[in-house]
């Protein structure tokens, strides 16, 4: 392979939906100086980001994109197109032939060219002629349930293959996150679908930025222990990646945040069930011989990655119906105030008995390290005096909607029902999503992409 070619720089400016809507603009103006072939990622799904688009597309057809499409590309899109910095999202979710029509809006608002945007096809599984495949493949945990979605975790071969094709957006769906980076880096070297070691290597640089700014210092943050400059004003990551795939991890100049061998160890690690074996749709990634080297000020090189086949299998989540998702809060304060706030989630658990498990947080006290049972609440009370200033938390699944609305009736009731002092009383109801994933077989899922223009699909 030719050692001339120019090296591929990709930065990342989300890690999820929601993330911050200025991340994006720094991150290109440092691509667009740098003079060398460029890729602007946006990573917008998580879990169950597609299940919440598929029930916004609901009741709203044309939607199940990421909500916030444009405020991502505003600020950024005619720089791309105008400098040939090319974009490669997941920000499609259930509805990507939308989102690329919504682009094609933007950009005519904007004045801008009509950009070539392919729509990357192959993930979705919720249709009635893939039943049976989730069936054989779920077994007796298929839901009975109605599913909300179903969506193969797909690989790069289709974001490769539509760059090739002179595409300056790919719009995706479930893609795995690090084949964000992967596709481009395919694209833009020529690497053979087998080249191992390499689609590895670049996966990992993937890794590396799928999560925004995590790797740029922002969870790295514990002030006193991992102290890090600049935390409002964060930079989002940019990997270098060469010819054989390793990469250095650097973010645009006076940028906050930082980049050492600490947070590229911990973004590394991050969600890495073997180190042996990180199982993607792409290649089997092995870090167990990788070296984080530090190359000057926020750079950092990762080198000596391997790869292995492909697994046979691809993942898929499976989202489905469950019933109804209800809570409530109540504050309270002043002396025994924590013995006031356990008192009402005793109260709330015998008014509820029967419903099913409900779950008591005082948060600040016991939330984060609860149990769902709550059974913290049945063990002697010690301490009521310590917290003066306590939320309470409740919260109950049920499928059935009337039943689950009791515990937002009765948080409400403790306003004047005791104990005392309570107040700021919030509840909330909405839909309660379940999950299950299985395996089904790569040959079973067929990917590919179409070219969008303002027409629609060619």
């Amino acid at each position: 392979m030719s050692q001339h070619i120019p090296h591929l720089r990709i930065g990342c400016a989300a890690g999820f939906s929601g993330d911050r809507t200025d991340a994006a603009a720094p991150v290109v103006q440092a691509l667009i100086a740098s003079g060398q072939p460029a890729v602007l990622i946006f990573e917008t799904l998580a879990e169950r980001t597609l299940a919440l688009a598929q029930l916004a597309r609901r009741t709203q057809p044309d939607a199940g994109y990421e909500p916030l499409l444009v405020d991502l590309l505003q600020p950024v899109l005619a720089d791309c197109l105008a400098h040939g910095v090319r974009i490669v999202s997941n920000f499609g979710a259930a509805n990507p032939a939308d989102a690329s029509r919504r682009i094609h809006q933007l950009a005519a608002a904007l004045g801008l060219r009509a950009p070539r945007i392919a729509v990357v096809q192959g993930d979705d599984l919720s249709g009635p002629h893939h039943r049976a495949l989730l069936e054989r493949a779920l077994g007796p945990a298929m839901p009975t349930e109605p599913i909300v979605s179903a969506n193969a975790y797909i690989g790069a071969q289709a974001i490769a293959d539509a760059l090739r094709a002179g595409a300056d957006i790919v719009v995706c769906g479930r893609v795995a996150d690090p084949s964000l980076v992967l596709g481009p880096a395919m694209a833009h070297y020529g690497w053979a679908a087998d080249d191992w070691n390499r689609l590895a290597r670049a996966t990992m640089a993937g890794h590396l930025l799928e999560c925004g700014a995590q790797v740029t210092g922002g969870y790295f943050a514990d002030p006193g222990y991992k102290d890090v400059p600049g935390l409002a004003t964060l930079g989002y990551p940019i990997a270098e990646i060469d010819p054989d795939g390793h990469c250095t991890i650097t973010k645009p100049a006076g940028t906050g945040g930082c980049i050492n061998e600490r947070t590229v160890k911990e973004q590394l690690l991050y969600e890495l069930h073997d180190p042996a074996a990180y199982l993607t749709p792409d290649v089997v990634a092995d870090i167990t011989t990788a070296q984080v080297l530090p190359v000057g000020p926020d750079a950092v090189r990762l080198e000596g990655v391997r790869g292995h086949p492909q697994p046979p299998t691809l993942k898929v989540n499976v989202c489905f119906e469950s019933g109804w998702f209800a809570e409530g809060e109540i504050s309270y304060a002043g002396p025994r105030a924590e013995a006031r706030a356990r008192l009402a989630g005793q109260v709330l658990r015998e008014r509820l008995q029967g419903l099913g498990p409900v779950r008591v947080d005082l948060i600040g006290v016991t939330s984060v390290l609860g149990d769902d049972a709550s059974t913290w609440l049945d063990a002697p009370a010690a301490g009521l005096d310590e917290a003066r200033d306590v939320r309470l938390r409740v919260a109950l699944q049920h499928r059935d909607h009337a039943s689950a609305q009791r515990l937002v009736r009765e948080v409400t009731a403790l306003y004047t029902c005791g104990p005392a002092g309570g107040g700021g009383v919030r509840t909330a109801m909405r839909p309660r999503l379940g999950t299950v994933s299985c395996l089904v077989p790569r040959s079973a899922v067929v990917t590919g992409y179409q070219m969008w223009n303002e027409g629609g699909m060619q």
